[in-house]
């Protein structure tokens, strides 16, 4: 694959799980909105639905990696580094991309933030439709829980270029999408499960510069965990991958 193939397929796949994701969760989170309230079981699925769109879509490109951890854990694991940074800037730049669509499709919900005078609700924090928060603030606690939900995506990643029925039959992208919607279903709601950094570092720049009424802050205190733990689980994944299997 050439680096132009590789930067728009990663653009282009990582910009479709975004605005999935971040679509259902400012379904779920803004008034206005018809699924307001919906619960995280559909926020679960609705990442799990970004994930089969995005990849299925970026594969015959770039092989539809999405996410800074799978592709330093298959760095890792094989010790090809060459196309990192292409996979890498293609990732970060759809993640943006995909924050801004989103900021589009909900864009008079976002201008409706603002207190409502009829009941008194004051206007909704905005920051967890678009990156990561945790339920209970701990730095250390945090940065396990991400760098364990990492491993626990890549690790079964890696280990599914191990099944050849899965390739051969191109499933892997749904069993992939499935066990995205199982790790937020189990594993996902101490931080919000980044496990990818690029997902929450590049819709929090851009929430940090949209024109939202009522935002509130962008919590750039918190920032660093969900990229330091999905890429330290990222590595660690390839290195148990590579020792085990």
């Amino acid at each position: 694959m050439s680096n132009g193939d590789i930067f728009v397929g990663e653009v282009i796949g990582t910009a479709i799980l975004i605005l999935f994701g971040a679509g259902v969760c400012a379904a779920v989170t803004l008034r206005h909105s018809k699924a307001r309230a919906a619960g995280w079981v559909v926020i679960a699925f609705g990442w799990g639905f970004g994930v089969l769109a995005g990849a299925y879509t970026a594969a015959p490109l770039s092989g539809g990696q999405l996410n800074p951890a799978v592709t330093i854990g298959i760095a890792v694991d094989t010790g090809v580094w060459g196309k990192v940074w292409v996979y890498l800037l293609g990732q970060f730049t759809g993640a943006m991309l995909g924050a801004a669509l989103t900021y589009l499709v909900y864009l008079a919900q976002f201008q409706a933030n603002v207190r409502d005078e009829e009941s008194g609700e004051e206007p909704t924090p905005t920051l967890g439709i678009f990156a990561t928060i945790p339920e209970i603030r701990n730095p250390v606690a945090n940065l396990i829980t991400e760098i364990i939900a990492t491993i626990a995506l890549v690790l079964p990643i890696l280990a599914f270029g191990l099944t050849k029925g899965l390739g051969e039959s191109g499933t892997t992208v749904l069993i992939v999408s499935l066990l995205v919607v199982g790790i937020g279903l189990s594993l996902g709601s101490p931080t919000g499960y980044a496990i990818n950094p690029t997902r929450d570092l590049g819709p929090r720049i851009v929430h940090s510069f949209l024109p939202i009424p009522n935002k509130g802050t962008s919590d750039w205190g918190y920032a660093w965990i969900p990229v330091a733990g999905p890429l330290i689980g990222g590595a660690l994944a390839g290195v148990l991958y590579n020792v085990a299997f």
